[in-house]
């Protein structure tokens, strides 16, 4: 996408150990833990970028991105006015993230989840509520969720 700078603005310089892609955006993790932003920057996916080091993934939705630190902090940004940060845990604990098209899951230590963000089409209501839980991914309108007995709910 030349228009938004998806293959302008790419970084060259070699040390990424992770990738993800929103709707016109995308970020890079590092080796180092710091997190590059390139592409569209509509909703402030590229500005509002955190600058500190400590990463371990990243995750994109649609005009907001991700960022799971190594204590286990969830740091949100981009989505400004969309409500893809709305109600974005404070709290550390988390293990892995996940987002969708306007919301967000993240996976606790505990095996539980936490949901943010949009929820129009339910994608926070239908959360599970039970632990055990060992992985989460997200399609654009929906989330899953793989319990620790191999089940997906």
């Amino acid at each position: 996408d030349h228009l938004n700078g998806q293959r302008n603005d790419a970084p060259t310089t070699a040390g990424f150990v992770a990738i993800a892609c929103g709707q016109s955006h995308s970020v890079g993790l590092r080796s180092d833990g710091t997190v590059a932003t390139w592409g569209g920057d509509s909703d402030g996916q590229r500005d509002d970028a955190p600058t500190s080091a400590g990463f371990v993934a990243v995750a994109c939705g649609q005009f907001h991105s991700v960022g799971l630190r190594n204590d286990g902090i969830v740091l949100t940004w981009g989505g400004r006015h969309r409500f893809q940060r709305c109600d974005a845990p404070a709290s550390a604990g988390f293990v892995a993230i996940a987002c969708g098209w306007g919301h967000s899951v993240g996976l606790r230590d505990d095996g539980t989840v936490v949901t943010w963000g949009a929820d129009d089409d339910w994608q926070r209501r239908d959360a599970p509520t039970s632990a055990g839980l060992v992985a989460i991914a997200c399609g654009s309108f929906h989330s899953v969720a793989l319990r620790n007995d191999g089940t997906v709910v």
